[in-house]
This record gives structure tokens, sequence and C-alpha cells, in this order.
């Protein structure tokens, strides 16, 4: 399994690093990618990541799933990129998973991809997802399409993500090293 996570400027740490922990916990090879020339990542309360890679110098095509974390304005920063909706496209309809948590959804609301699906978000986005069916749930899969409200379910996001990758095997696997 090979899985990439965008990191915008503004991103939610515990949405982005618990799917990290728990994927490379699952034996995921999982892959950070700066959305700029720099690996050096900024989140939204001042935390400095550095991410894995570039998006000029990895194949984010070449994936099993991507995942978009929140945070504001980093959830902004994901939809402004246009190599973001395009992977994110890619992936949706060729079938492989697509998750996004908090403000990320509307990444797909703004490209168009997955409408008519249920998906969830944080509030403040729900109004803006015209095309979709808002569930407000903290986890809704739809097909391909794995969303989350936010970052208090950040782990609950991370084994689903997990679970559709690897199987509810994995995740018996990882439960007993984080005391779940």
């Amino acid at each position: 399994m090979k899985v990439f996570l965008f990191l915008a400027d503004g991103f939610e740490v515990i949405e982005a690093m618990t799917p990290v922990d728990v994927l490379r916990r699952g034996g995921v090879d999982i892959t950070t990618v700066s959305l700029t020339n720099s690996l050096t990542v900024t989140s939204s309360n001042g935390v400095v990541i550095k991410a894995d890679a570039t998006l000029g110098s990895v194949d984010i095509l070449g994936g099993d799933a991507l995942i978009l974390p929140g945070g504001y304005p980093g959830y902004e920063n994901l939809k402004k990129n246009d190599a973001v909706g395009r992977a994110a496209r890619l992936y949706y309809e060729t079938g492989r998973l697509v998750a996004s948590i908090c403000g990320a959804p509307i990444v797909l609301q703004h490209y168009g991809i997955g409408n008519g699906h249920k998906v969830t978000g944080h509030s403040c986005i729900k109004d803006s997802m015209r095309d979709f069916i808002y569930t407000g749930k903290p986890v809704e899969k739809d097909g391909v399409l794995l969303t989350a409200i936010g970052a208090g379910h950040a782990l609950e996001f991370s084994m689903a993500i997990l679970e559709s990758l690897c199987g509810p095997e994995a995740v018996i696997k990882v439960k007993p090293g984080m005391e779940l």
C-alpha cells in the first residue's frame, strides 16, 4: 500500500499526524507531501513539521489512497492547489480511497468530486457541501470517499482509513500498541 498525505500551511496537526502514526503502525507506506518547494510546513497553531517530500518530487498519482487533513487555513490552501484537485479527482475516478477530515471535504465540493455521496465535515463547511448528502456523523464512508468531522475524531478517522486499506485485522493488530 502506498498513501500520500498532503500538508498545506495551516494544517491541523492532529488530523495530519494521527493518520501517519496509525498507518505506519499498520505497515502502510505513507508519505507526507508539502505543497510548496520547501519540506517545512507550518500548522494552524504554529507547529513546524518536516514533510517527507515536496509536491514536485514525487509521483502523487501512483498511490492507493490520498489523505487531505483539515485545519485553517490549511484546507483553503489545499482547495487553491489544482494539483491537489487533479489528484483527488483521479483517485476518485479510478476507485482509490480519498480521505478528508474537518474542512478538507470542501476540496471535493470545489472540484466536483463525488457529488451526491454522503459526507461529513466540520460544521463551518456544512452549508457549502450543497452537492453532497451531509450527514454530520463523526466519520462517514461512502464508496471510495471517507470523511470525518474534525480533530476530535482523528483517531477514528485514521482507523477507518487503515481498515479500508488493509482490512479489520490490521486495526485489531494496531490497537494493543496504542492501549485501545
